[in-house]
């Protein structure tokens, strides 16, 4: 790895372009890491998402290296909004579904480091509340709901993921409210405050899926897409960049600076519309 990927400066630019205003804007492009599982002996199913400790802790190592400041996805939002300020050089370190290896080798990787991180927590993957679990796609350990608490007292944000994990735009509107409002109602009766961000499922929304997030409480939720946010991102489809199991250390210190990717745009794109018409069909055909 080159010493310029470590030690690039963070990129806080003059942009043209169609922001919604006329002219130019100025924007701050911040990465949001999206992480699954810490882990070397993920199930087949979680592996392609799954990144080793040994490699989670240089990535974080990279991040401190590159004087970035981390933020939850929460402060980011407020900072969209004009409530607060972003630090210098914002990184948001988030992860989805829950997982057991969370809290037994990210936390401890983070804490030493001194990095904040927002979990998406599936309620239904959990253990330890009978009647809430459902099943799984993989085999692999999940959290606890009694260390919830616990994470939150350490200054984990804790998120809402959905109950079950399904493609909420591909269900009709009450199963996707009563998706999204159970589990945040779980939640907030587990850590007795607030849940204010959400993750939606296998990254995907739409604009009625979004409404109803914001209907049921959340103050941010965030998708996927694979490029960078900004300050010019929507608080409801914020965008992030997933760590796989084979991102190499060079494009994730690219990422870390603001570049490396595309920087998201407002608009959706025809093969993105296309796969949920393509998905809410299959789901048709299923019931």
């Amino acid at each position: 790895m080159t010493r310029d990927a470590i030690d690039g400066a963070f990129s806080t630019s003059e942009l043209s372009g169609d922001l919604g205003k006329a002219g130019q804007a100025s924007i701050t492009r911040v990465p949001i890491l999206l992480y699954h599982s810490i882990s070397g002996e993920a199930s087949p199913y979680t592996r392609p998402y799954a990144v080793t400790p040994e490699a989670f802790r240089e990535q974080l190592d990279c991040v401190v290296g590159s004087g970035s400041n981390t933020l939850s996805v929460s402060s980011f939002a407020r900072a969209i909004r004009g409530e607060a300020q972003l630090p210098d050089r914002p990184v948001v370190i988030t992860f989805d579904d829950g997982f057991l290896d969370f809290a037994d080798v990210a936390l401890p990787a983070l804490l030493e480091r001194g990095l904040a991180a927002t979990v998406y927590v599936t309620s239904g993957f959990l253990r330890g509340r009978p009647g809430v679990a459902v099943a799984r796609p993989f085999d692999d350990p999940m959290l606890f709901w009694s260390q919830l608490t616990e994470l939150a007292a350490l200054g984990v944000e804790i998120g809402g993921h959905s109950h079950s994990h399904p493609h909420l735009d591909a269900l009709p509107r009450q199963k996707a409210w009563n998706e999204i409002v159970h589990c945040r109602d779980l939640l907030e009766t587990e850590l007795g405050t607030p849940v204010l961000s959400f993750a939606y499922p296998h990254g995907y929304s739409s604009s009625s899926v979004r409404r109803l997030v914001h209907e049921a409480g959340f103050q941010s939720a965030c998708g996927v897409k694979n490029v960078l946010s900004s300050t010019h991102d929507d608080p409801f489809a914020l965008a992030r960049l997933t760590v796989r199991s084979d991102t190499s250390l060079d494009d994730f210190a690219a990422w870390v600076r603001g570049g490396g990717a595309r920087t998201v745009s407002g608009r959706e794109s025809l093969s993105t519309r296309l796969w949920r018409f393509h998905r809410r069909m299959r789901a048709v055909v299923r019931r």
